[in-house]
């Protein structure tokens, strides 16, 4: 054994392992980081023996080395962990794989760091007792819960109220100008980010038939002309390649109608949720105000009359592009964040677009069955049977759980 002042204990890892993982200045935020905090400790623990069975010691083979180090890690002791997560202890076993999945990409980040010199946590060894693979892929599998649904949508809605209250009571006078811009802009933002939430949450649109996809000029990005608020529908160009009527339920309705009042767009060919990147939009109005006639010094003056560029194009009706799928996956990273939603998913810590979608499948399933569902989620209602399999086998197992009585009462 080495001398204990020469070992480089596994928690001096930590902080520096947590701040490359995490968002935000310094890496203090982010759901993924906060998962991986608490299943480092949990690890950190059962290493030194506090979280193991009653016989086990941890991993450090001397009783005066405690604390673990990163000499005492080897695949058997990754094997060990895998095992004691396996045991029956009320995993599930996505679960399971999720929590062995964050020290595995731990230990990846050591190898890179010279802290090991092998990635033992993904021999295959290591991953033996860990529960197969049952065929499902975990990417598509995220639904939200009702939980977590009504915690995004109360807070985008508190957002979007607070800063539409703000913009009101901001003075209109000439001196105040920058100011009441200011406050529209942060009322723009929280209505159109609680717009998008909405529409996610309760229509079971897909975030690519809603927004526009780069790689398709044929998926532009709603816009407004698509929208008729009034009859609760919306035109979108759906997966198979040809327009359809989306529904648009009551919940969403309103918000939308408060976006469109706070953003006024100059014409109904308007996108639905334009880009808000402040450089995209420079060098938009730059270019279409080069185009109009103006010289370089006037387009900068009348740039300078505005606090955002994005108002200067919906004074001047210079049409931007729609934000993209990968936009709208930045804003719910960004608003599962602030709303303090816990997600613990294998592959997406924040409330991402296709689990909006598939927990409003869910929704419907539970509550009209799988043909109306279909209808809604644009399926076949095979394909909505297979994806939902798990609610039928819960019913039947409701049924023969009654008969059951009935035979033994």
């Amino acid at each position: 054994m080495s001398d204990p002042e020469d070992r480089t204990l596994l928690a001096s890892s930590f902080d520096r392992y947590l701040q490359d993982k995490g968002k935000g200045r310094g890496g203090d935020g982010g759901n993924y980081r906060r998962n991986v905090e608490r299943e480092l400790h949990r690890f950190a623990e059962w290493a030194t023996g506090d979280r193991g069975d009653d016989d086990w010691n941890g991993i450090t083979p001397d009783e005066g080395h405690d604390e673990p180090a990163f000499e005492d890690l080897d695949e058997g002791a990754f094997r060990e962990y895998a095992r004691h997560l396996s045991s029956d202890r009320g995993l599930k076993q996505n679960t399971v794989k999720t929590y062995y999945a964050y020290i595995s990409a731990w230990c990846g980040w050591c190898v890179n760091e010279g802290h090991l010199q092998s990635h033992y946590a993904q021999r295959a060894s290591a991953t033996a007792p860990l529960p197969e693979d049952d065929g499902r892929k975990p990417g598509d599998q995220q639904a939200w819960t009702p939980e977590q649904r009504h915690k995004l949508t109360r807070h985008v809605d508190q957002q979007a109220r607070e800063a539409i209250e703000s913009y009101e009571k901001a003075p209109s006078v000439d001196t105040a100008a920058a100011d009441k811009q200011r406050a529209r802009y942060r009322a723009l933002k929280a209505t159109r980010d609680r717009a998008l939430v909405f529409l996610i949450a309760y229509t079971a649109v897909r975030v690519g038939e809603l927004l526009r996809d780069p790689d398709d000029p044929r998926r532009r990005g709603v816009r407004w002309e698509d929208l008729n608020l009034e009859d609760g529908g919306m035109d979108v160009y759906r997966k198979k390649q040809q327009w359809d009527t989306a529904s648009l339920p009551d919940p969403v309705i309103h918000p939308l109608k408060q976006y469109r009042k706070m953003l006024k767009p100059p014409t109904d060919r308007w996108p639905v949720f334009p880009t808000f990147d402040q450089r995209t939009l420079g060098i938009l109005v730059q270019e279409e105000l080069a185009d109009r006639g103006l010289q370089p010094a006037a387009v900068e003056d009348r740039r300078d009359e505005f606090v955002r560029d994005l108002l200067l194009a919906l004074e001047d009706d210079i049409r931007p592009n729609s934000i993209t799928t990968d936009g709208a996956r930045s804003i719910l990273r960004r608003l599962t964040d602030d709303a303090g939603v816990d997600v613990d998913h294998p592959r997406h810590e924040y409330l991402a677009p296709h689990g909006g979608r598939r927990g409003m499948g869910e929704v419907l399933v539970r509550s009209f069955g799988y043909t109306v569902a279909a209808r809604y989620l644009d399926n076949s209602e095979e394909m909505v049977r297979e994806r939902y399999s798990h609610i039928e086998a819960g019913e039947l197992g409701d049924v023969a759980t009654e008969a059951l009585n009935e035979i033994d009462g």
